[in-house]
C-alpha cells in the first residue's frame, strides 16, 4: 500500500478500509511510517471524520500494536478517563479511591494535549515518581495495592503513544475519531469490566458544545460497549477551571488537599459523581446515593490518601520532598462587575507560553508554573480585586501569561448563565 493514495483518499472524505487503516497505524508503531505522513493523515481525519466502522477499526489497530494487560485478581477491573479540561485532577483522587473499594483501577494515563494537562505530567511533578512502569511492574502493583497510573510504553498501546505527542502539536486535537481511537484504545487494552467517562465541554475543553460532547460520549459508549465493558458517561462543564488551580504541581497539591477533606467543592463532588457510576455498575452499590455514602466514608478515613501515598511510594516517588511553585504575581480586575466568561482556551495558553505545557513534541514541561483562578462565574468582583494568580519566576513569560489572562476573563453589568458542573450522558435508543 501507498500511504500518499491512503492519505489522499481520506483527504477527499472517502471511507478508509480496515486493510487501510491498520496499515497506516501499524506501519507508524514500527517506525515505518514518518510523522509527516501520519500528521497529514490525523489532519485528513480531523477535517473529513471518520463513520463508526472506521472509528472501531482504528481503535482495534492501535490496540493490535501492543499487549493487553492480564488480569491478576479475582477484583472487578475498572477505570475512569477524561477527554481533557483545565484543572482536571480527578484521576489523582479517583484511581486510589476505587481501589479502596476492593476494586482493580489500571490507569494508562496520557500527557498534556493542547491547552489541557496531563495527568501524567502533573503525577511527574512528584520528585522521582515514574510513569513508563513496565507489564510486570505494573500487574504486581495492581496485584498489591490495587491501582497504578501510567502511560502507554513500547508494548501497550505504542501506536497512542506516538500518535498523541504528534496530535498535541499539530492541530489534530478535537477530533472526535482522534479522540475516541485514543482513549478507548487504551481503556480496552486494560481489559476493564467497567470504564466510566468524563466528556467534557466548554471553553476550556477540547470540544465548545454540549451537542458535541454529547457526539463524542456516544461515539466513545459505543466502542465500550461493542468491546464488552459496561461503559457510562458524564458530560461536565469546562467553561471554567475544575478547581483553582491549573498546572502541574499545584494540582497535585490541590489535589492532595482535597484527599486531605478541603480543598475546591467542585473538584471532590465530580470525582465522587464519577466513582459513584463505577460501583453502581459492577454492583458493588445497589444506587448512586450509596455508592456516594461509601465513597465519602473512604475520604473520611484517610483511606484514599493512604492509599495514593502507597501508589506514589511503589511508582518511585517521593511525597515529602519540595514541589516547588512560582514566584506569585496578581492579575488584579481593571473594573467592577460580575464575572460572565473565562476563555479557557486563553488560560491555557498562559500555562504553555510558562513553559506548563508543549509547542514541541517531546518537550519537557516547568511543573512549577501554573494559575490559581480566584473568582468564579457569577461572582461580584470590585475594582482592585485578584482575579488570578500567576505562578512563574520568569518576568518576560510573566507579562506573556497576564496578557492572556486579561484577555480571558470579561465582566458584565449582570450575572451571566453558570453551567451545571455535571450531567449524566443519556444514550439514545
Amino acid at each position: 500500500m501507498i500511504p500518499a493514495v491512503i492519505i489522499s483518499k481520506k483527504r477527499d472524505g472517502g471511507k478508509l478500509s480496515e486493510a487501510e487503516i491498520r496499515f497506516m497505524v501499524s506501519s507508524y508503531a514500527r517506525g515505518d511510517l514518518p510523522d509527516y505522513q501520519m500528521s497529514a493523515l490525523a489532519m485528513a481525519i480531523f477535517i473529513r471524520g471518520m463513520d463508526p466502522q472506521e472509528i472501531s477499526q482504528l481503535t482495534d489497530a492501535m490496540i493490535a500494536t501492543g499487549n493487553r494487560l492480564r488480569r491478576v485478581s479475582q477484583r472487578p477491573r475498572v477505570d475512569k478517563h477524561s477527554t481533557g479540561g483545565l484543572g482536571d485532577k480527578t484521576s489523582l483522587i479517583l484511581g486510589p479511591m476505587l481501589a479502596c473499594c476492593d476494586l482493580d483501577v489500571p490507569m494508562i494515563s496520557g500527557r498534556g494535549l493542547g491547552i489541557t494537562g496531563g495527568t501524567l505530567d502533573k503525577l511527574e511533578a512528584i520528585p522521582g515518581y515514574r510513569c513508563d512502569l513496565s507489564e510486570q511492574e505494573a500487574e504486581h502493583q495492581l496485584a498489591k495495592i490495587g491501582c497504578f497510573i501510567t502511560g502507554a510504553t513500547d508494548s501497550l498501546v505504542p501506536a497512542d503513544k506516538k500518535l498523541y505527542a504528534l496530535r498535541d502539536v499539530t492541530g489534530t486535537v478535537p477530533s472526535v475519531a482522534l479522540i475516541t481511537a485514543s482513549i478507548m484504545s487504551k481503556k480496552i487494552a486494560e481489559t476493564l469490566d467497567a470504564l466510566v467517562l468524563d466528556v467534557k465541554w466548554g471553553t476550556g475543553a477540547f470540544l465548545d458544545t454540549l451537542e458535541k460532547s454529547r457526539e463524542l460520549a456516544a461515539s466513545l459508549c459505543a466502542n465500550g460497549k461493542r468491546s464488552g465493558i459496561q461503559t457510562t458517561a458524564l458530560l461536565s462543564d469546562m467553561n471554567q477551571p475544575l478547581g483553582r488551580m491549573v498546572g502541574n504541581a499545584c494540582e497535585v497539591d490541590e489535589s492532595i488537599q482535597v484527599m486531605q477533606g478541603s480543598g475546591p467543592s467542585d473538584v471532590w463532588e465530580l470525582t465522587r459523581e464519577l466513582g459513584a457510576r463505577v460501583l453502581v455498575s459492577v454492583g458493588k452499590s445497589a444506587t448512586l446515593d450509596e455508592a456516594r455514602r461509601i465513597l465519602q466514608g473512604h475520604l473520611d478515613s484517610g483511606r484514599v490518601l493512604e492509599r495514593f501515598e502507597q501508589m506514589v511510594a511503589m511508582q518511585g516517588g517521593d511525597m515529602h520532598a519540595s514541589r516547588k511553585l512560582g514566584k506569585v504575581s496578581q492579575v488584579l480586575a481593571n473594573g467592577s462587575g460580575w464575572l460572565t466568561r473565562i476563555d479557557g482556551q486563553l488560560l491555557g495558553q498562559a500555562v504553555i507560553v510558562m513553559g506548563g505545557g508543549r509547542v514541541q513534541a517531546g518537550q519537557r514541561v516547568d511543573p512549577s508554573v501554573g494559575l490559581s483562578v480566584e473568582k468564579r462565574l457569577g461572582d461580584r468582583v470590585d475594582k482592585g480585586e485578584v482575579l488570578v494568580r500567576i505562578l512563574c519566576d520568569d518576568p518576560a513569560k510573566v507579562e506573556d501569561a497576564k496578557a492572556l489572562v486579561r484577555d480571558s476573563i470579561a465582566l458584565g453589568d449582570a450575572p451571566g448563565q453558570v453551567f451545571a458542573l455535571w450531567q449524566d450522558f443519556i444514550p439514545e435508543p
